[in-house]
């Protein structure tokens, strides 16, 4: 008796695990969506399918990160039209603030680390997203 109870508790422990482990590997798969989808890949069209200036994009940045901004482009983040912000910290670490080009939201923010022959990465492990569900 006391044999199948503790097979059941595993058995229930154990489907539990795998559970959690796919929530987490879809979180990490996560993509993050914008208001303004891209149809082409022409950048120079990108300045006219904008609807928020740079200035409220930076805003939306430095509101998010507390820093100077180091550079700021349109971008095309998972098919949507994006701001990239990069802001620098007071300890210097570079942070790269994705900001919704169509409504202004802070879509998603990377902090930059630097590998070991001291060259910015791309993606970080202190990567988040804000605001849940795009």
């Amino acid at each position: 008796m006391k044999r199948k109870t503790m097979t059941a508790i595993s058995g229930v422990f154990l489907t539990a695990l795998i559970i959690i482990g796919i929530g987490a590997v879809s979180a990490q798969q996560t993509k993050h969506t914008g208001s303004i989808q891209i149809k082409s890949d022409d950048e120079a069209g990108f300045v006219g399918m904008a609807k928020i200036p740079f200035d409220s994009a930076v805003n939306a940045a430095l509101t998010a990160v507390q820093g100077k901004i180091l550079r700021i482009e349109l971008e095309n983040e998972n098919g949507y039209l994006v701001y990239g912000v990069e802001v620098v910290k007071s300890d210097r670490q570079i942070v790269d603030v994705k900001v919704d080009a169509g409504d202004g939201k802070v879509l998603k923010i990377e902090t930059d680390q630097k590998d070991s022959e001291g060259n910015e990465g791309e993606d970080s492990d202190n990567d988040h997203e804000e605001g849940g569900e795009k």
